[in-house]
Order: C-alpha cells, then structure tokens, then sequence
C-alpha cells in the first residue's frame, strides 16, 4: 500500500529539516530560523524541526528518509499550477485530463475492488481517469468516483464485457464486505489526533486492517502556505507540524503486521523563499522537502545536492533549487514499490530513468 499526504500550501522544507551550519540561515531568516540548539541533530548539515521530533525515532531506526529539493521544473509560483502538475505528472502541461496514479494503476493489470481511496471529500487530480478509485471521509460516507459511480449504477450493469461487469462487481463486494466488517471498529494500538489528518489516517490504517488494502490512498493536509508571522521553533508553522508528525507517528505504530508492506510519502507542491519577507514569513519558492516514511525505507539519512545558501546557488537568487524532480520521487515508489511495470505513460515526457531515482528503497 502506498499512502501519499498531499501537503497543500507549500511547505517549508528550510523549516522541516534546516541547514544548522550554513552561516546564510539566520541571516536569510532574522525570526524564522531555526537555530542549532533548537534543531534536532540529523547529520553534520541538516537537522529537524523541533516539532517533529515525534518522528526522530524513525529516523534513528532507518525507517524515516528525507529528501531536499524536491520539485518539479519551470519554477512556477502558483499554487493551483504546480498542484495540478504535481497529480497530473506532466508539469506545463495543462491539458492533461487523468492524474498519474489512476494510469499507474492501469498499468498493474488486474484491478483490485479497491484499487484506490482518497480520504477527503472530493477525489483529488492524482486518482482521476480510469481507475476503481472512492472517495470518502467517513465509512458510512462511502462513495464511488465520478467513472465508478456511472459504472456501478449503469455501465457496469449492463455491459457485455466481463472485464467492466467484474469491475462493478468487486466494486459492490467491496461495499458489502466494508459494510460488513465495519472497519471503523478494528481497534488500532495508537492513539491518533483528532483532527482531520489524524482521523484521516486513522481511516486509513482501519482499511488495512480490514485486509481490503488498496494499491494507493491519497489524503490532502492544509495549511502549509506562511506568508506572515511564520514562527521559528514555534509559532503557526510549528503547530502544523506538531499534527504532522503525531498523526504520521500515530499512522505508523498502527501498521503491525502490515508493517512491511506500507510506504508513506509526504510532499508539498513548492517550497518557500529562502530570504524571509517583510511580515514574518516566506513567500512561494521552489525546491522543498519530502519524507519517506516506513519499514521499506533505507532510511536515517537527508538526500540532498546541497552547495549552501549563498545567493549564486539559489534559484533566480532567491530559492533552494530543485535537485530531486517530483516525478522520480513518485515514480521510484510506483516501480519500485508497488511494481508499476512501466513509466513511460505515467509521466510521458520525462526520462523515468532509475539512475535519476533519489534511492530512499531498501534494496
């Protein structure tokens, strides 16, 4: 299962994992910086935000990556843009109509009921095309997608291909069996946060658990976008993070047995300015930090191209560059996790080559 937690707003990845010795930092950053008695120590470079530190143990045990520079080329500094270029997988390219993993999922043959969820109101870009993809908040909630819905209702009922008419049936059976089991009464050794990404995972690992596992579950996580009084060490940005990292530490001591067999990912669409603004924050930037988080991680460690914050080395002076291109962070877990056979109509147009893969995978 490859979960993915969408950070929409951009992140700070210079406030996820800080540069502690670059001497630029706190100059670029009077009240936002975090200094090195604050940072939690990672390695002779980066360290990690003090309210992460519910995430320090995964790093210590090698289950817990970090990548730097994370994002995708053109530099744009919208949002919906780059929101948009993320799920669908072809930055620039507005008129692509399915998002990335719903042809990844069709590029792994046989469908599962539940190829896909997405744990928020809506399905989101990512899960959009022809993939048995639901989205729901709730279990008594339970709805299928845009193309399910016609299909479970009308297509599938009448069509003559047994493919499509098996499709609608697992579909149903997927219904019945979660109507059934009642997931939301497996008991989970983990307390999770009750706010909306806590109870969000908290679905999440119920579905695991009830063995419908699907391929890949989507949820979205809000409020990452600090243009003022972003905080240091504490402050706004701090308490996001604090949910953050107890709903991902809450997430990943749920797992069990199922321990092995789960990747999570964590992204945001762009980073943050390097230099602070004029209202105590950071505007939109570009190269940002991910995480990687479970036991198929080969982890303890901070992937990164780093020269430093000197002004040459920024992005049109003002930004962390981009040295890890989104869609090889994407698609090392999609081939080398799940097994996707083939990249090529998942990103068309990029290289999808190993080589250029960051290597956060065991093995």
């Amino acid at each position: 299962v490859l979960v993915v937690v969408f950070l929409r707003g951009a992140a700070d990845g210079l406030s996820f994992c800080p540069p502690m010795e670059d001497r630029n930092y706190p100059s670029w950053r009077p009240t936002t910086a975090i200094g090195p008695s604050e940072a939690l120590r990672l390695d002779g470079v980066f360290g990690l935000h003090p309210a992460l530190a519910p995430l320090k143990p995964f790093y210590d045990n090698r289950e817990l990556a970090l990548l730097h520079q994370v994002g995708l080329p053109g530099g744009t500094r919208s949002h919906f843009d780059a929101q948009d270029y993320v799920e669908s997988g072809t930055p620039g390219v507005k008129s692509t109509e399915t998002g990335c993993f719903a042809r990844a999922l069709a590029g792994l043959g046989e469908r599962r009921a539940l190829d896909a969820v997405a744990v928020q109101p809506s399905l989101p870009r990512f899960l959009q095309g022809d993939a048995q993809a639901m989205a729901f908040e709730r279990f008594e909630d339970f709805r299928l997608s845009a193309a399910g819905q016609s299909g479970f209702e009308g297509l599938y009922r009448a069509a003559l291909d047994q493919t499509l008419r098996g499709t609608g049936q697992e579909a149903a059976e997927a219904m019945r069996v979660l109507r059934s089991k009642d997931p939301s009464k497996l008991p989970l050794r983990a307390t999770f946060p009750n706010s909306p990404l806590g109870r969000r995972l908290k679905l999440i690992a119920q579905l695991i658990h009830a063995d419908l596992e699907p391929r890949i579950a989507v949820t979205d996580c809000g409020g990452w976008d600090t243009h003022s009084n972003q905080g240091g060490a504490q402050g706004a940005l701090g308490n996001r993070m604090e949910d953050l990292a107890a709903s991902l530490m809450a997430f990943q001591e749920s797992l069990g047995k199922w321990r092995d067999r789960v990747l999570l990912l964590a992204l945001t669409e762009f980073g943050r300015t390097a230099r602070e603004n004029g209202t105590r924050g950071t505007d939109h930037g570009y190269g940002s930090v991910a995480l990687a988080l479970g036991s198929p991680v080969r982890g303890g460690r901070v992937l990164a191209h780093w020269r430093g914050l000197e002004e040459e080395h920024l992005f049109e002076a003002r930004d962390l560059p981009v040295a890890t291109d989104t869609r090889d962070l994407l698609g090392e877990a999609l081939q080398g996790f799940l097994g996707v056979p083939g990249l090529g109509a998942v990103f068309p147009g990029h290289p999808n080559d190993p080589h250029r893969w960051p290597g956060f995978l065991k093995g």
